[in-house]
């Protein structure tokens, strides 16, 4: 079904959703990878799952035990994961779906939308984007955001 896109994007969902457009969010990971110049062949992993996996996650690479909605791990160098294969890898980046729901029903915009937006956010913090360091950064990676996404006055704030 994916033979024809430019990158290598694995999509694992290991929580139940039974109306989730994985090919929706396969077509705009493309569209923000090609956009942010990432080389063609470039392998990029998703995961979507639930709270407590991503809890887990969160304490162990970042020491904050609590649920997030999304984290990036920028593939590094030194990776064991890239030492064992030839194929470049922009990184990983998990998704959890019920804090997803919970913020898409707070702003009352489908969970459509916010994957969407944690999608994009994710992708962008492992082209190197950040948004803690300072207002500039944060309005930077921003207008990327809305390059792909369109406005996101509703959405909350990363």
């Amino acid at each position: 079904m994916y033979d024809d896109l430019p990158y290598d994007i694995a999509i694992e969902v290991a929580i139940e959703a039974p109306a989730l457009d994985v090919e929706a969010l396969h077509h705009l990971a493309v569209r923000v990878m090609a956009g942010e110049n990432v080389e063609a062949g470039t392998a990029l992993a998703v995961l979507l799952t639930g709270d407590d996996e991503i809890r887990q996650l969160n304490n162990q690479f970042l020491g904050i035990d609590e649920p997030t909605d999304v984290l990036s791990f920028p593939d590094e160098s030194d990776d064991f994961v890239q030492a064992l294969s030839e194929e470049k890898l922009l990184g990983d980046i998990a998704i959890s779906l019920p804090t997803a729901r919970r913020q898409a029903d707070a702003v009352s915009h489908s969970l459509d939308a916010e994957l969407a937006h944690l999608l994009t956010h994710g992708i962008l913090h492992l082209c190197g984007y950040d948004h803690v360091n300072s207002d500039e950064e944060e309005a930077t990676m921003r207008a990327r955001e809305e390059h792909y996404l369109g406005d996101l006055h509703l959405v909350h704030d990363h």
